[in-house]
């Protein structure tokens, strides 16, 4: 049963305990096992990636397994339908659109004594996405993770993900790979995939960053290898945060609710509302809407652990509260969710309206669906281009210019006892005079 809150007193703590449910007791215990399965990987390379994948995953692979081949590629486009594929290209072509608006352009400014500043933008050589599969296929996340390192120019784009039975992997998948520029896929998955992809196989090569969510263990070995790779950010469980007043659907709210919990055992699924007419509406309606859920027993766990109505006192408490939580997903379901934007400072994605749900972003309005969770939004963005980027000052001085402020670094140079530093601009100037 979804549960309702009417206390303010109580909130806060409520939605501390379910931001704070990737740092428990448990999840300590989990990242023991990462740890594990990293140093493996890094040490023994394919034997300890094989061996985690019979462990873990109950699946058997030989060292050339690994790499899916070009007839699984190409007979995966058989498996799948025309509207399937015409979804695909579709959902391509506007993320693809949206992500083009947001590259970052070289610049260079030519100023005073001809000095010369500037940013010069370049992307990593080699790209690694990991898409989760244990419990579903994710075409979606294929292209959310693909498109943006193609926009981007990324040179080599590498793909991980766990197989299914029969060592197979969901054609959907390959497909939406092949559609979004993936060059490698590699049947693999869990922190023995992130190791992979950070320290290098025999098989599978080490990658510059590594983008995409999966599971805690995914997450964990992600925040691990942060530093020998860069990352996009520790994405997961997902989370949706609904600001609803009297003038919503209850059983609009509920299937967006629902379509949070769904995900995993740990998503969050969370509504405040000014109205107590719609909460108790909206629990009855979760209710129903889980009768004959083909993910009932999953979806029940997250409702039930991580699931809350609140009932507030304005859309102001409401915005306050959403902004201490940090929510990965924020949809704003009101009369007017214009106005209420100012007061909302931090969330991944915000989606406006009553018929905005937050599937319209899992899929195909364009803007990215890899997102920051668990508070993270407070300081942290969606995955982007920029993810696969880096940019290098650019710095020229002449003679004219170095001059004019030899004395200024002097003085700083010294005052930090860096005799060298003021060293190599006095030379500079003394050779000139």
């Amino acid at each position: 049963m979804l549960r309702i809150i009417t206390q303010q007193a109580d909130v806060r703590a409520e939605l501390q305990r379910i931001c704070d449910r990737t740092h428990d007791e448990q999840v300590l215990h989990k990242e023991a096992t990462v740890r594990e399965v990293l140093q493996a990987v890094k040490r023994q390379g394919d034997k300890a990636v094989l061996h985690y994948t019979a462990e873990f995953d109950n699946q058997t692979l030989k060292p050339e397994e690994l790499r899916v081949t070009g007839s699984e590629l190409d007979a995966a486009y058989q498996q799948v339908s025309k509207e399937l594929m015409e979804a695909i290209r579709l959902a391509c072509r506007q993320i693809e659109a949206f992500h083009r608006q947001r590259v970052p352009k070289s610049w260079v400014h030519f100023g005073d004594d001809e000095v010369v500043l500037g940013k010069r933008y370049t992307p990593v050589d080699r790209a690694g996405l990991y898409v989760p599969g244990g419990r579903a296929a994710y075409p979606s996340t294929v292209l959310m993770n693909a498109i943006p390192a193609k926009v981007a120019c990324v040179p080599q784009v590498v793909m991980v993900t766990p197989p299914g039975a029969g060592k197979a992997i969901n054609p959907a998948v390959l497909v939406a790979a092949q559609e979004a520029g993936v060059q490698e896929i590699y049947r693999v998955g869990g922190a023995q995939a992130i190791a992979a992809l950070a320290y290098g196989t025999e098989t599978i090569p080490k990658v510059n960053v590594i983008t995409g969510p999966g599971n805690i263990y995914v997450t964990l070995a992600k925040k691990l290898v942060y530093g020998t790779v860069g990352i996009d950010s520790l994405a997961g469980p997902s989370e949706v945060l609904i600001i609803a007043d009297e003038t919503a659907n209850p059983v609009h709210v509920a299937a967006d609710l629902l379509a949070q919990a769904e995900h995993d055992p740990m998503a969050a699924a969370i509504l405040l509302t000014t109205d107590a007419s719609l909460a108790k509406n909206v629990q009855v309606a979760v209710e129903r809407q889980l009768v004959d859920h083909p993910r009932r027993i999953d979806t029940e766990k997250a409702i039930a652990h991580y699931g809350l109505i609140v009932v507030v006192e304005s859309l102001e408490a409401a915005a306050e509260f959403s902004n201490e939580f940090a929510p990965e997903h924020l949809e704003l379901e009101l009369k007017d969710p214009w106005a209420l934007i100012p007061h909302i400072r931090h969330a991944g994605a915000i989606f406006l309206g009553y018929s905005t749900p937050e599937a319209v972003g899992d899929y195909l309005a364009g803007p990215n669906h890899t997102l920051p969770t668990s508070g993270a939004a407070r300081y942290a963005s969606a995955l982007g281009v920029e993810t696969f980027l880096k940019h290098s000052s650019i710095i020229q001085y002449s003679q004219t210019a170095l001059q004019k402020v030899a004395g200024a670094i002097d003085i700083l140079a010294t005052t930090e006892g860096l005799p060298s530093h003021a060293d190599s601009v006095r030379r500079r100037i003394q050779q000139e005079e």
